[in-house]
């Protein structure tokens, strides 16, 4: 008796097709590839077309309008408003963005079916967890570690528990209004992360800490832009404290594929610290730097 198929809605997030054009087909063709056992629907929403817009890409892949004013969280709110009630119709839900595979995508091809239906027995959340060397605060609450927001997966209710996706709106008492200094003295986000997200999105690229692919000076004309691509960022990350406030765990991918195919049909697996989980990582990257250096070692002649 061949067992249900797991049923995932993705809900994509992008902006135009003129970054990355072939997004949803290649979202599809991974799930196709390494997920045939996974009945697979899309939700693209495009935040570059107006409000009341809905068409069909494909069969399986519907498209509609949203505004941008918060980006992927205002999107993915859009789209669970229009799925409505069907949205408890799925296993989980996957949040996504067209950026899904920009970012080091090593650990997308890790996963599979197997994975997807363990973290059904889980309270958790799955994607990839990035983290920072030192903890920091935003909004009063301690942070260090989050789940990145270009692909997630986790249950309809634990995604309805949620509420909005959009944590930090326009009205947060957060920016001054100044290019120069442009972070309010009262503004409830730590000195330290205040200096990242200006490093990270203006920085000249001196120093250990590494910039935005697309950084830019910030000049009044940039200011609004500013404000708005690190509210997304804020964003991100109170999603993931969100989540961990409700009791859902974060869960890495590269751990959980490498459980999941150490564990036998009948073990269960415990979630550890994301500090276990992503030294996961590591091991991996060791790995495959060993099997190449085997592969040259016995195809390549040696120089002499």
């Amino acid at each position: 008796m061949h067992a249900q198929p797991l049923r995932v809605l993705t809900l994509l997030v992008r902006h135009g097709t003129e970054k990355y054009p072939t997004a949803w087909q290649d979202l599809r063709a991974m799930f196709a590839r390494q997920m045939p056992d996974v009945a697979h629907r899309m939700l693209v929403i495009d935040n570059s077309l107006p409000v009341g817009h809905g068409s069909d890409l494909d069969r399986g892949v519907e498209l509609i309008g949203a505004s941008n004013e918060d980006w992927e969280f205002s999107a993915w709110d859009r789209g669970i408003d229009h799925t409505g009630a069907k949205l408890h119709h799925y296993d989980l839900v996957h949040l996504a963005t067209s950026a899904f595979a920009v970012s080091a995508s090593d650990h997308l091809k890790l996963i599979d079916g197997g994975s997807l239906r363990s973290l059904l027995g889980f309270q958790g959340a799955l994607g990839c967890i990035d983290s920072r060397r030192e903890a920091f605060s935003i909004f009063g609450i301690g942070s260090q570690a989050w789940l990145r927001s270009s692909f997630i997966l986790m249950t309809p209710r634990q995604l309805s528990s949620l509420g909005s996706l959009v944590s930090v709106g326009r009205d947060a008492p957060i920016f001054s209004g100044n290019p120069r200094q442009p972070f309010r003295e009262d503004a409830p986000i730590s000195q330290a992360y205040q200096q990242f997200l200006l490093h990270w999105l203006t920085g000249d690229g001196d120093g250990e800490e590494v910039i935005w692919h697309s950084r830019f000076d910030l000049t009044p004309e940039t200011l609004p832009f500013f404000e708005s691509k690190a509210r997304a960022i804020l964003n991100e990350l109170m999603l993931t404290n969100r989540l961990l406030a409700n009791g859902c765990e974060l869960v890495d991918m590269t751990w959980l594929a490498q459980k999941v195919r150490a564990a036998s049909s009948e073990s269960e697996i415990d979630i550890p610290d994301w500090r276990v989980q992503i030294s996961s990582r590591a091991r991996v990257k060791r790995t495959l730097i060993q099997k190449l250096r085997r592969w040259l070692s016995k195809h390549m002649p040696r120089q002499r």
